[in-house]
């Protein structure tokens, strides 16, 4: 048994390489506006998805992800459509009641005309925020997360413990309320309306502070919190790495979304983010952990961060080398065309599928 289970998580994939993977492909989502190649990174990661993913509680979060991507596209369109748009078009499909507004409102209409032109600007910038989310969904149904919070540097560790409990929260908080009205009704009392939500209530509430109680004290009892003596040169050096280091991270992320700052954005990126690993590699020092059978970051590990940190490069390099095909225009309207090599550098993020290994197969 024991060997069984050695294997089996020596077989796993470190969560840290699917999160890095899902978000370059977010990344490479964020540099193009062409409908073709955001749906074909959304068909990578769905199928990596339905390849790789366990059959585990959070696994099934994936569905969730893809339903607020379809609610933020159509309400992407709504508000194009009740509120207008600053994108010109001459293709009218509807005219809506316009309500006249103050003049201090200047520059917002309600209703109005509603042209094509406007509702396909909406629609490809909210399918790429869309397909952000769903890359994000795939990095949550492939990564386990009680791994990943152990894989956290020790500077971390805390605030990686109250974001994994905020996170459990209200899926245990749903499941007491479904199992105590499920309780009432078979004792044929209500469930519904305000005498029950009260009745269901304090249950629910008395079960949560239980749990956190129990939690507090499974903390106390394993040495949580307890931090180790740094001099104080150490702590000021750790502070301003780190603090350094992130706004080194937003400087530099902001330069690559914007076309002015692509040639600093990424060598500021680069250098918060080795200033951010030294402070938080140093700030480790303060609490002291030991790990049972730490993840190992192997060969199949690197290839899968590589996959998706070549499909960003790529698709960053085709959109300063030929930003036409990767952001087609809507006025004049017309028909957006999938670009050759960003396309096949997409298909790139399929490589999980084959290098990661498969959790439904036994160890």
């Amino acid at each position: 048994m024991g060997s069984s289970t050695r294997r089996a998580h020596r077989a796993q994939l470190h969560p840290g390489a699917w999160w890095l993977w899902a978000l370059a492909l977010g990344t490479a989502a964020t540099r193009t506006t062409n409908p073709l190649l955001l749906a074909l990174l959304i068909t990578v990661s769905s199928y990596v998805v339905a390849t790789r993913r366990p059959d585990t509680p959070w696994s099934r979060s994936y569905g969730a992800f893809v339903k607020l991507a379809l609610a933020v596209i159509a309400i992407r369109l709504l508000f194009a459509t009740v509120l207008g748009s600053p994108i010109p078009g001459t293709h009218t499909l509807l005219a809506l009641p316009e309500l006249p507004l103050p003049a201090w409102a200047q520059g917002i209409r309600l209703g109005g005309e509603v042209t094509a032109e406007a509702l396909t600007f909406a629609l490809y910038d909210g399918l790429r925020l869309a397909t952000l989310l769903i890359c994000v969904g795939a990095a949550n149904a492939l990564a386990n997360p009680s791994r990943l919070l152990k894989s956290l540097p020790g500077a971390l560790y805390e605030m990686g413990v109250a974001v994994v409990v905020a996170l459990t929260f209200a899926p245990n908080l749903i499941a007491d309320v479904q199992r105590l009205r499920a309780a009432r009704r078979l004792r044929g009392r209500p469930d519904k309306g305000i005498r029950g939500l009260l009745q269901v209530g304090l249950p629910v509430l008395e079960g949560a502070l239980e749990r956190s109680v129990s939690l507090a004290a499974a903390m106390d009892a394993r040495g949580y919190g307890r931090t180790a003596q740094v001099p104080p040169a150490v702590r000021r050096t750790t502070a301003a790495l780190t603090l350094g280091g992130l706004l080194g991270v937003c400087a530099g992320t902001y330069g690559l979304l914007t076309a002015e700052g692509a040639a600093y954005g990424f060598p500021l990126l680069l250098a918060g983010l080795a200033a951010a690993l030294a402070g938080l590699r140093l700030g480790g020092r303060r609490s002291p952990r030991t790990r049972y059978r730490p993840d190992r970051w192997d060969v199949r590990a690197w290839l899968v961060v590589a996959s998706g940190v070549a499909v960003a490069a790529l698709l960053a390099l085709a959109a300063a080398r030929d930003p036409a095909a990767l952001h087609p225009g809507v006025v004049p309207l017309v028909a957006p065309t999938l670009p050759l090599w960003p396309a096949a550098a997409v298909l790139l993020g399929l490589l999980p599928a084959f290098v990661a290994p498969d959790p439904k197969e036994p160890s």
